[in-house]
């Protein structure tokens, strides 16, 4: 027997107006299957406000190989980080 089932990956917003947080895995055959399984496992007690189901194969991420150079800090863009600006001549 074949298992048709998917991976999700689980996100959560404990109250209105924070961000939402990974809190784990479900497998299920689709996102509405997905989103009860997610509901029944991780909001048993009441922890949560909103969820999101994401399929697993949708997520993208770096490898670790590219560690070094993924996040090297830009140097060379110093137009990123303005600490250059004079702000000492403004008033409010």
């Amino acid at each position: 027997m074949k298992n048709n089932l998917n991976l999700y990956e689980v996100f959560i917003q404990p109250k209105p107006g924070l961000p939402h947080q990974h809190v784990g895995s479900v497998h299920a055959s689709d996102s509405e299957m997905a989103l009860q399984n997610a509901r029944d496992v991780y909001t048993r007690r009441e922890e949560g406000r909103n969820i999101w189901v994401v399929p697993s194969v949708h997520i993208a991420a770096n490898s670790p190989e590219e560690d070094g150079y993924f996040f090297d800090p830009a140097n060379d863009k110093i137009y990123r980080a303005p600490m250059f600006y004079n702000t000492g001549n403004i008033k409010m």
